[in-house]
């Protein structure tokens, strides 16, 4: 049983140690090589000593360890299994580790992680953050405004940014509001996305805070904006040669 119990810590730790070699392809690989969900004919490790391992991984020092169980067991169990064990990490010190957390819990794909997204809004690091507004997104069909106004004072540009973009995914009640109050916002890749999004949703609204965009004080946002009405001028001359 020792013996047996050594090498699946072993297994673990190969995990890691792989991870270190390339982000981009080694997670792909060693996740493919372990599955807790396989025939259990190829597995030679009972459910219960992955779990009990992935518990201890789960409290092991190295954050990447953490991160490691939880993407590749926590995240492939059952929501009984994985729901308790994600409300614990989603505590977790590490920004990375609750940020992978967060992710496992959005795949989960249940209604009742609702209040682990709502709660996470307010979180101290960014990027989990904006994890958390796109779950919202992803998961909530009605959105209610109220949730996301706060964000409108987000100390994280690209906390903003990003609900500017989700904002242009799908009508959101109270979001054509929300989206031209964030044309104001001091940093110029907001206003730029909010712009965008009111383009996607709102045309009419869009086409006209275009025209207000012309003297933004944002270069970029100018030549964006002058970019835009030339390809729209460039289409309309096409449609009446064409008549």
């Amino acid at each position: 049983m020792k013996e047996r119990r050594d090498r699946l810590t072993e297994n673990f730790r190969l995990l890691y140690l792989k991870s270190q070699d390339s982000e981009s392809s080694s997670l792909k690989e060693t996740s493919s090589r372990f599955d807790p969900s396989e025939n259990t004919s190829l597995n030679p490790y009972s459910h219960q000593e992955i779990l009990s391992q992935a518990i201890d991984d789960l409290r092991h020092p190295d954050p990447k360890v953490r991160t490691l169980a939880v993407q590749y067991y926590i995240e492939k169990s059952n929501l009984s299994i994985a729901l308790p064990l994600l409300q614990e990490i989603l505590e977790d010190e590490d920004p990375g580790v609750r940020a992978q957390a967060l992710l496992s819990l959005i795949k989960l794909g249940n209604p009742i992680i609702f209040p682990f997204l709502k709660k996470h809004l307010k979180d101290k690091d960014e990027k989990v953050r904006r994890i958390a507004l796109k779950g919202i997104f992803q998961t909530q069909q009605n959105i209610d405004i109220n949730l996301l106004r706060p964000l409108l004072n987000d100390e994280s540009p690209w906390v903003r940014r990003k609900m500017a973009t989700l904002l242009g995914w799908r009508e959101v009640e109270g979001g054509q509001t929300l989206l031209s109050e964030m044309l104001k916002d001091k940093e110029s890749m907001v206003r730029k996305a909010a712009l965008s999004s009111l383009l996607i949703l709102y045309p009419e609204e869009g086409e006209t805070q275009m025209w207000n965009a012309i003297s933004d004080s944002s270069h970029e946002i100018r030549t964006w904006v002058k970019a835009q009405l030339n390809r729209r001028l460039q289409k309309l001359t096409q449609k009446r040669i064409h008549l």
